[in-house]
């Protein structure tokens, strides 16, 4: 049997969606800015595609770009306002749990002589809101925190921090990338002044993003060309991949209420087996709300690697941290930063459900991550040492 259990990484895109965008990888090919009779077919899908995806976040269309991803749509975001904002303030904000897009454009950003603090986070993942509120300054013109955490799933108090940057006049950025299309999020609700996005995410293309930039928000450009997406993403327009990205998300927002419930019914199941029969290990933010498909699981006195690739051998796609860094081999920051051991932090585990898995799927992970670890504890010096 074969298992994809790193939804959070990337997903299965659905048929539907590239029902959808054949035609414009075939015979609807013109440049969707062109003025000729082809460029108006793809203008106007373009265009439809945007008002779509607008609608289904209760924003404006001309309040969406479309990036060619997450990490493209943090970067404009960040430099953009950056740049455009230099001359109020020099201070910026984030959590010490971000995806590497914001917390490595962040440090780059230390290195030109901006002011960076990272806010700490609980046991669970959640940022700590006192602290963001002291670390607040005169010249603080930007705050970036994630909407759920890729790693662990736990969802951030956002639209507190956004009552709190309002009221300072600061800007808000949300990476919104792992909620977008599991969960409900609408910007305005959240007081997100720009949200980003990735249609990969939810069953959609790979190579397509979309940032939102609330009306009135200065975002100075940070890459130069043609005149596309309000100058800020220059670049000929990948039209088929925003029609898909447009009606995976429509998808994903018919079938979310459903999809949630059954999601987490069926993560709970799984880490309730797994407690019953593997000793010595932890649920990370199991005690608050996290993605409904996310289970982050530490497996103590085992290199998370060595569990991995046994299940990767068994058929079963998991991953041992984000997918953007999977390939070093320090421990996950975020777990660090929940205060969780070196040791420990390394034997952890994301299991990341979809809309494609199924019982007789989870029934058989929980099998094999059982017949796994008692293997390489037998194996393992550490294990020994803890149980002579």
């Amino acid at each position: 049997m074969r298992v994809y259990l790193d939804n959070n990484g990337t997903t299965k895109m659905d048929a539907e969606v590239l029902e959808v965008m054949m035609p414009f990888l075939t015979e609807e090919y013109g440049n969707a800015f062109s003025m000729h009779l082809f460029g108006k077919e793809t203008g106007l899908a373009v265009s439809e595609s945007r008002e779509k995806i607008a609608n289904l976040l209760k924003v404006k269309p001309e309040e969406i770009i479309f990036t060619a991803s997450g990490t493209e749509g943090d970067n404009i975001a960040v430099r953009g306002v950056v740049k455009a904002y230099k001359n109020r303030g020099n201070h910026i904000i984030t959590s010490a749990i971000e995806h590497p897009a914001i917390r490595n454009t962040y440090k780059d950003l230390a290195l030109d002589g901006m002011e960076v603090t990272f806010i700490p986070v609980d046991k669970n993942g959640i940022v700590d809101v006192e602290q963001l509120k002291a670390a607040i300054r005169p010249e603080t013109i930007l705050i970036s925190v994630m909407h759920a955490n890729n790693e662990v799933g736990s969802i951030e108090p956002i639209k507190e921090i956004g009552e709190i940057a309002k009221k300072n006049r600061i800007l808000l950025h949300v990476d919104a990338v792992q909620t977008v299309g599991k969960i409900p999020v609408y910007p305005k609700e959240l007081g997100a002044d720009l949200l980003t996005f990735s249609g990969h995410k939810f069953h959609g293309p790979k190579g397509i993003g979309g940032l939102y930039i609330r009306q009135g928000v200065r975002v100075a450009r940070t890459v130069t060309g043609g005149g596309q997406e309000k100058k800020l993403r220059p670049g000929t327009t990948n039209t088929p991949a925003v029609v898909g990205m447009a009606k995976a998300l429509e998808m994903a927002c018919e079938s979310m209420e459903v999809e949630m419930i059954r999601e987490s019914q069926l993560r709970d199941y799984f880490e309730s087996e797994i407690l019953k029969r593997i000793p010595e290990i932890v649920i990370n933010a199991k005690n608050v709300e996290r993605l409904p498909g996310t289970s982050s699981i530490t497996f103590k006195y085992l290199e998370g690697e060595s569990i991995l690739l046994s299940l990767s051998y068994l058929g079963i796609a998991v991953s041992s941290g984000s997918a953007c860094s999977s390939d070093e081999l320090q421990a996950s920051h975020v777990l660090l930063a929940m205060g969780i051991e070196p040791e420990f932090a390394h034997g952890t585990i994301r299991f990341s459900l979809g809309k494609y898995n199924t019982k007789e799927e989870i029934d058989y992970t929980i099998e094999q991550v059982v017949k796994v670890v008692e293997k390489l504890r037998i194996l393992s010096p550490l294990w020994n040492e803890y149980t002579k």
